[in-house]
């Protein structure tokens, strides 16, 4: 019923730029909160940056400073701007939201597939 698909990834020197991008589709009636993970090689997923259903972020304290998390509420599409990365960055990127889906009445939550970000030295 929901979809979140990920774009953007790809390889980069340390200290490049990418964006990534996260649509949501599908029978949305609304979103209530939306954010970025990441899951490097042996690592545990973390949270990267998000929005609360109270519309403030939250960005993890590696990446402040360097990363910062927008969307367009219209296009129901979260973004990532990611700038000076360094090899540490080097993760799958996952886009995750909870939503409220037309007829189930409840919020429930949806991941993306991931996209992978790599950053040479």
């Amino acid at each position: 019923q929901v979809q979140l698909v990920e774009s953007g990834g790809g390889l980069v020197q340390a200290g490049g730029s990418l964006r990534l991008s996260c649509v949501a589709s599908g029978s949305i009636l609304s979103i209530n909160t939306m954010g970025w993970y990441r899951q490097a090689p042996g690592k545990q997923r973390e949270l990267v940056a998000g929005f609360t259903s109270a519309g403030s972020t939250n960005y993890a304290d590696s990446v402040k400073g360097r990363f910062t998390i927008s969307r367009d509420n219209a296009k129901n599409t979260l973004y990532l701007q990611m700038n000076s990365l360094r090899p540490e960055d080097t993760a799958v990127y996952y886009c995750n939201a909870v939503i409220l889906v037309h007829g189930l009445g409840r919020l429930s939550d949806y991941w993306g597939r991931g996209t992978q970000v790599t950053v040479s030295s």
